[in-house]
């Protein structure tokens, strides 16, 4: 774990109705690596972004589903999601501002 940089941290945001409705909140949410604790993604969310202060970090280990191919069964790999909440005084994360 100590090898995986604050780039590799974050993997990419999570764009839904519920997740839009939460930025009025200061609430982003993002799907990061599966080994990040909520250290490495705070670290990692205040180094990528300029002038972001994170108030606190919720995260979600999400279970890879399985399916099927005529007989073969597998599994979908795990996921793992991130609530971070930024401060009152924080700005906003600018790849949000279009949507």
């Amino acid at each position: 774990m100590a090898d995986i940089k604050y780039y590799d941290v974050i993997l990419k945001p999570v764009v839904t109705e519920k997740t839009m409705n939460q930025m009025s909140e200061k609430k982003y949410t993002f799907l990061v690596h599966v080994d990040a604790n909520k250290c490495m993604i705070k670290e990692a969310v205040q180094k990528m972004f300029a002038g972001v202060k994170v108030a606190s970090v919720n995260t979600m280990n999400c279970a890879g589903k399985e399916r099927r191919r005529g007989k073969d069964v597998g599994k979908t790999a795990a996921t793992k999601k991130a609530i971070v909440k930024l401060t009152e005084d924080s700005a906003d994360i600018e790849i949000f501002e279009g949507l």
